[in-house]
């Protein structure tokens, strides 16, 4: 049996991933466009021996899939409203985002990662969004504008911004809609209190002011975390079956499934996975597409795209294959590097191929 083998294969993998300490929690899911093919969970919230154990209720920080999930989903919903176009100027909403160096750069520059912004900024983290308008808006480009692409939270910054003052309400109120016509599960910016004790923890990096106590419920990016943990970047929590019910309805509407909800259509979707034309780029808007290198490993078809998140996780989606790919963990929990969670999830994926 190919497909038991698969999934014998995965979940030895993230057992291992947990005894390894790469990860003291995981959840993973397999689905097609009817529904779940597989689902487990592994490890404990915590590598303590009393830490409660994972299950499908447990919420994590899911960290940069809020670029693709929750960012870009909105600003395509405004798009398809006619409130936005990805060819508007960012010079248009931003006051600071001044001279000939970036005057030619768009929305789609932002989304695709090709604006010319660098990952983060230099000086210590701001407090404030005016601030961080001011800084990015400002902050020396590092290459031409689509000359290439360089992933960037900045970008996403400025496009969470923007997304607030188009559609005149917070990103979380904006996605809240989204979500509420996908899963009923937690998918948002803000963890319920009555899910918290059941959310995977997280540490904050050494230049984060909350370094030495541990995150549950809050954001562990420290940008997100100073705009009250509502940013383009970061900010998204979910579970296994939320993120899961997201991908499944995404990858209905790549395949052409015309009953998905606003802003997840086949034609806003089309458009946003579509692939730059940025020399040496695998952006789409918002989304990341498959290469021999990509994350989701050196199996899926050409047309696949995904994203991931610092936190451990990661979603992929593969129309022709009719799959979509979830995993969850909160790998800044452990001492682990991004290039062990990086070999987890290549090898995760490449496992359940033949499933």
């Amino acid at each position: 049996m190919p497909g038991a083998l698969s999934i014998a294969t995965a979940s030895d993998l993230l057992a291992r991933g947990v005894a390894d300490r790469i990860f003291p929690a995981a959840a993973a899911e397999v689905g097609n466009a009817a529904g779940v093919l597989w689902r487990q969970t592994f490890g404990r919230l915590t590598f303590d021996a009393d830490a409660p154990a994972t299950t499908e209720h447990t919420v994590f920080d899911l960290a940069s899939l809020a670029k693709p999930v929750a960012t870009t989903s909105i600003v395509m919903g405004l798009v398809g409203a006619h409130a936005l176009e990805p060819h508007d100027k960012v010079a248009a909403f931003f006051e600071d985002w001044r001279g000939a160096d970036r005057e030619t750069v768009t929305i789609q520059d932002l989304l695709e990662h090709a604006s010319g912004l660098p990952a983060r900024l230099v000086d210590i983290a701001p407090e404030t969004r005016r601030e961080y308008e001011h800084d990015i808006c400002t902050i020396r480009l590092e290459y031409e504008p689509r000359r290439r692409a360089l992933y960037s939270d900045l970008g996403f910054l400025l496009l969470g911004f923007l997304a607030a003052d188009v559609g005149q309400a917070t990103l979380a109120a904006q996605f809240a809609e989204i979500a509420g016509r996908v899963s009923g599960d937690v998918l948002g910016f803000d963890v319920p209190q009555n899910r918290r004790a059941n959310t995977a923890p997280t540490l904050p990096l050494e230049e984060d002011v909350r370094r030495g106590r541990v995150l549950a419920g809050e954001v562990h990016d420290n940008y997100a975390a100073a705009l009250g943990g509502i940013a383009g970047h970061a900010g998204l929590f979910g579970t296994i079956d939320s993120v899961g019910a997201f991908g499944r309805t995404v990858l209905r509407a790549a395949r052409g499934d015309v009953s998905t909800p606003a802003p997840l259509t086949p034609e806003l979707v089309a458009r946003a996975t579509r692939k730059s034309d940025v020399p040496g780029s695998s952006r789409a808007l918002g989304w990341d597409t498959m290469r021999p290198t990509s994350s989701c490993g050196t199996e899926m078809s050409p047309a696949a795209f995904g994203h991931v998140g610092f936190t451990g996780t990661s979603l992929w989606i593969d129309p022709p294959r009719n799959r979509y790919f979830v995993l969850l963990t909160n790998r800044v929990y452990a001492a682990s590097s991004s290039e062990a969670m990086q070999t987890v999830r290549r090898a995760f994926h490449n496992a359940l191929a033949g499933l």
